[in-house]
């Protein structure tokens, strides 16, 4: 009886083994990169022989030894539905299949941002987001220390709807809502990024072999079992949430606001926040929108005793929703609990705090009463390893694809470098490097997003990383077949993740448009050329000046931000005008100068050197003579 069992079970091993099975890109609804050579390939049994059928095209191969196979469709011109039949010794049949062109787009947590993140912002665009002919891949996270992988996480093509949109990011959307209506070819978007990731992680071994600093990390992540710690919230225990509570010893406080500026210094815990709203007849019972900013770190909120929502740390918007029948004529119970474990705790300022019920608006901010619930005590943890070492996306989120043809590359990253800025001019060079290798394809279009401008206002001239950091991204301009967006006027100085991420999808399609697709127009604002030295003034000349050189006048009518130093590298504010082509700065301070700087800070808001097409300039530092 034995033997007849593991006679039964090599029989149905070697039966589910002799399938032919596809990567999941190779799926229902894909689309393939028109006019080139497509790549198929997937597994089966060792030797079995496949048809591979298009419409009337048929192509026959064999999977080698160990059940590998590869082939290739010849080129189509743009257009479909085509159905993709494989044949062996199962069938597998896919449906709706596109051709059209397919950009990878990469990089950390802006790139991932979704259209839900931003639904308030764009909320017509959402409306009208009906693109059948425009499907986004995005491909789950997934990390690979050692090993490069031969399949990625699950996944599947999803078309554009209202509905389907929330999930694409905002960035890859408008790049390909813009290239759609341009060319009226399919777009296909292949998200492949993960928040919070440097860029050594993305490059392959090979492509990191200049970086001696990046050696090949060969150890494993071990997990740390979760401690269960009893929690000591008072906060908890004693129900302050419910409105039954009755209040004592509650402290004011303004929201929004950091708590360490409000008297609690170095407090890490969990704080509570209470106010109670005036509700008229006519609104109670109705279903309201709760907006609460953008909490640091972790938040739980309560309407009248009933927990509406809560977010595990910083970064997402909080955006909450009270259900029918919640809400009471007369007062209404807000309680807020906050949970911080480093840095600064509390309600992130300029964002946005109000409810909405029916058609009025109740404001949020202001006064509200706050008490401690937990003190947690300092604590001296060993750093913790690198989540994301060298190559280890690589090998598992772009290595088991690089047979996919493409016709681009979009990548949106940097911030996870800004702490080593200096490095980031020779990797990001061979990222583009190493991928185009990877992809077999020399020259295919690369594009990437120079930084925003994030963090507190400097208002006299200073070091920065983040400047640093777009200066590498500038230089890397020297890449064959790369563009840029400048994207400095679209930051917001107290979120990594600015929400107005409309404009750089379109400026990125800006930049496609004349690369990718030979469109003869203007993709770019102003990039220092050179400069010349003429007496105590620097001329700056400039590439991609468009129809010509003008000025932001939304904030200033004379360029702004520009710095200026001698011999002795202290750079003070200049004088800057535009004279032709180039601009003209100086100081009465430098009689000697040396060097030039334009927006060079953290966050250069109202740097205004544009073109007349309106696109902004890059930041700048001259190089010394």
């Amino acid at each position: 009886m034995k033997n007849w069992a593991l006679f039964l079970l090599l029989i149905f091993g070697q039966n589910a083994f002799a399938q032919i099975k596809l990567p999941s890109l190779v799926s229902n609804g894909m689309i393939l990169q028109r006019d080139q050579a497509t790549t198929l390939w997937g597994w089966a049994s060792p030797d079995e022989k496949i048809r591979v059928q298009l419409g009337k095209k048929t192509i026959r191969t064999q999977a080698d030894a160990q059940g590998n196979w590869q082939t290739q469709l010849p080129a189509y011109p743009a257009g479909g539905p085509h159905t993709l039949k494989l044949s062996g010794k199962n069938e597998i049949v896919l449906e709706d299949v596109l051709f059209g062109d397919v950009w990878l787009c990469s990089g950390q947590s802006n790139m991932v941002l979704n259209m839900e993140r931003v639904k308030e912002l764009y909320a017509e665009e959402i409306r009208k987001a009906q693109y059948p002919q425009i499907r986004n891949f995005f491909i789950p996270n997934a990390i690979s220390k050692v090993n490069v992988q031969a399949q990625l996480p699950a996944s599947n093509w999803i078309p554009v709807t209202p509905e389907n949109v929330l999930k694409m990011g905002a960035v890859s959307y408008f790049f390909a809502r813009d290239l759609y209506a341009k060319h009226q070819v399919p777009i296909g978007i292949i998200n492949s990024s993960v928040g919070g990731t440097p860029i050594e992680a993305w490059i392959s071994e090979a492509g990191l072999k200049e970086f001696p600093a990046y050696v090949k990390d060969t150890s494993k992540i071990i997990a740390q079992p979760a401690v269960q710690k009893k929690s000591a919230d008072r906060g908890l225990a004693e129900k302050w949430a419910d409105p039954s509570y009755q209040p004592k010893g509650w402290k004011r406080f303004a929201i929004p606001g950091y708590w360490e500026d409000q008297g609690l210094k170095d407090l890490n815990g969990v704080v509570w926040f209470r106010r109670e709203i005036d509700i008229p007849a006519s609104l109670a019972g109705m279903p309201a929108n709760l907006f609460l900013g953008r909490i640091v770190d972790a938040d739980q909120v309560y309407v009248n005793g009933e927990q509406v929502g809560n977010i595990t740390y910083q970064y997402p918007p909080r955006r909450y929703t009270v259900k029918t029948g919640l809400l009471k004529a007369g007062k209404n119970l807000l309680v807020i609990r906050v949970t911080n474990t480093a840095g600064k705790g509390g309600f992130v300022p300029d964002k946005r705090y109000e409810m909405l019920v029916g058609n009025q608006t109740f404001d949020l901010q202001g006064d509200w009463n706050y008490k401690v619930g937990e003190v947690f005590p300092p604590q001296f943890a060993p750093p913790a390893p690198n989540q994301f070492p060298p190559t280890s996306l690589y090998n598992a989120m772009i290595a088991p694809f690089t047979s996919y043809g493409l016709k681009g590359i979009v990548w949106y990253q940097g911030e996870s470098n800004a702490g080593k800025p200096e490095i980031y001019e020779r990797l990001l060079p061979a990222l583009a490097k190493d991928w185009r290798a990877q992809f077999k394809q020399p020259e295919i279009p690369f594009l990437y997003v120079q930084l925003p401008g994030f963090l507190d206002r400097n208002f006299l001239p200073s070091e920065s990383n983040w400047a640093v950091l777009r200066e590498g991204q500038r230089k890397s301009l020297t890449i064959p077949k790369s563009g840029m967006a400048v994207t400095l006027d679209l930051g917001e100085w107290n979120d990594i993740h600015p929400l107005t991420k409309k404009p750089i999808g379109e400026r990125l399609a800006l930049a496609a448009r004349k690369l990718a697709y030979g469109e003869n127009i203007i993709s770019s604002g102003p990039i220092y050329a050179s400069h010349t030295i003429e007496g105590n003034r620097v001329r700056i000349q400039f590439s991609e000046k468009g129809s010509g050189l003008s000025i932001n006048k939304q904030d200033e009518d004379e360029l702004t931000y520009f710095a200026i130093a001698g011999k002795d590298k202290k750079f003070v504010w200049a004088k800057a005008i535009i004279e032709g082509d180039s601009v003209v700065v100086w100081s009465d301070e430098v009689s000697e100068p040396l060097m030039v700087r334009y927006a060079w800070a953290d966050n250069p808001e109202g740097a205004n050197l544009i073109n007349r097409e309106g696109l902004p300039a890059s930041p700048f530092q001259t190089t010394i003579k």
